[in-house]
């Protein structure tokens, strides 16, 4: 087992603590995250755009939009009648592929240690 990294990290309150789970909270929905994967791979869409990418209603499209906008993850803007979305913050963007590459090499590991390839 790797040795523990020691980093000096400054004190956080427990307002900030619960503020940082709240914000994890948002992505521990499968249906945002594929709002997010959306919108990475596709740049700027529409609700309409977002459904048909998704597979998800339109209802449930905008009440998760919602959320990941009250979260900061994700913009909105309005052209004419059409809200438009778009990852506001990159930072997610980064923390989901980084997610997806440990899941990838836990998996990979996983295989070796059954034999596989």
């Amino acid at each position: 087992m790797p040795a523990a990294r020691k980093k000096s990290l400054p004190p956080v309150s427990d307002e900030a603590l619960a503020l940082m789970a709240s914000w994890f909270r948002t992505l521990a929905e499968p249906s945002r995250l594929k709002i997010l994967r959306a919108l990475e791979e596709d740049g700027e869409l529409n609700i309409t755009e977002l459904v048909a990418a998704t597979g998800l209603t339109q209802a449930n499209v905008s009440r998760h939009v919602q959320s990941l906008v009250d979260a900061g993850m994700v913009g909105r803007r309005k052209e004419g009648l059409t809200v438009i979305c778009f990852i506001a913050d990159p930072s997610i963007t980064d923390l989901c592929d980084n997610v997806c590459n440990n899941l990838l090499k836990r998996l990979s590991h996983q295989v070796k240690k059954l034999g596989g390839a």
